[in-house]
């Protein structure tokens, strides 16, 4: 797994400030941790060369849509182009990607479903670039304290709000447990799901969303209420329970980027809300 290992290094590198090469140039630290992961996953036979080209195209058009020089209509054009192809990765569409398994089948109590869980290099590609090229991220000290004053209410709240509806729904009961493998869940989530998810759906969607409708009164409203519903539909392939409680997280998610425009801090409530559901609850759902 050495090479999810970078992929994971790399995304914790976007936090890093770039490495000097001369005088004139900088070098993101993050940039050369991926392409370390996509020669390893060459190597390893996780990827094969048709998946470099979808990667590539990603990182082309993502960048161009950040351009400030870039027209109106073009930077429309390119973050399109990134959306869509962020999503065919995501959704695990386009060729060239053969993501392990981690977990097979396991069934974490004897009324759960069985869940597996995979090692996404496609999905986790995606949300690296759109982290690293278009989501506004915690700069300052003072950015983190803003993040941490701010956030931990968003937080209890959605965590809270989806667990109490699950249980009313009858999606989950109350089971606490810690398996083994825990530490392999939580942190593939939080790297390949967390941050991918947060990354397109508030860092890059709600953000554009937000900023095309800043002169309406309601706009921000509007941001949030799009951003929560689409990640919702977005999980419409787990049935219709699934999608109620998608959706309710996805507003506390959105809430959470609302309140200080980092995509920190809806990272850390998916996270949360992840890990509490799989540590007190059945997991991923009653069978």
């Amino acid at each position: 797994m050495f090479t999810f290992g970078l992929l994971a290094l790399s995304i914790c590198a976007v936090w890093l400030p770039p490495i000097p090469v001369g005088k004139r140039f900088n070098v993101p630290g993050w940039l050369l941790l991926f392409v370390a992961a996509i020669l390893s996953g060459l190597a390893a036979g996780y990827l094969t060369w048709p998946a470099l080209p979808a990667i590539a195209f990603l990182g082309i058009v993502a960048h161009l849509a950040r351009s400030p020089t870039a027209r109106r209509v073009q930077r429309i054009a390119y973050g399109a182009l990134t959306a869509v192809t962020a999503l065919a990765l995501a959704l695990h569409v386009l060729p060239g990607f053969k993501n392990p398994v981690l977990i097979a089948n396991a069934k974490f109590s004897p009324e759960a479903a069985p869940f597996t869980q995979y090692a996404s290099f496609d999905k986790a590609a995606a949300g690296l670039i759109i982290l690293a090229w278009l989501c506004a991220r915690a700069t300052t000290a003072e950015d983190w304290k803003d993040i941490w004053r701010r956030t931990p209410l968003v937080v209890l709240a959605t965590t809270a709000t989806v667990l109490i509806a699950a249980l009313a729904l009858g999606y989950v009961h109350f089971d606490p447990k810690l398996p083994a493998f825990a530490p392999v869940f939580l942190a593939t989530n939080l790297f390949f799901t967390c941050v991918a998810e947060e990354a397109f759906f508030r860092g890059f969607l709600q953000e554009r969303l937000a900023a095309s409708l800043k002169g309406f009164r309601l706009g921000s409203l509007i941001a949030i209420a799009s951003s929560g519903l689409l990640f919702g539909v977005a999980h419409a392939g787990g049935g219709v329970s699934y999608v109620v409680l998608a959706t309710l997280a996805g507003f506390g998610y959105a809430c959470a980027y609302a309140s200080v425009r980092r995509v920190e801090a809806p990272i850390i409530a998916h996270f949360v809300v992840n890990a509490a559901h799989f540590t007190g609850f059945t997991y991923p759902q009653i069978g």
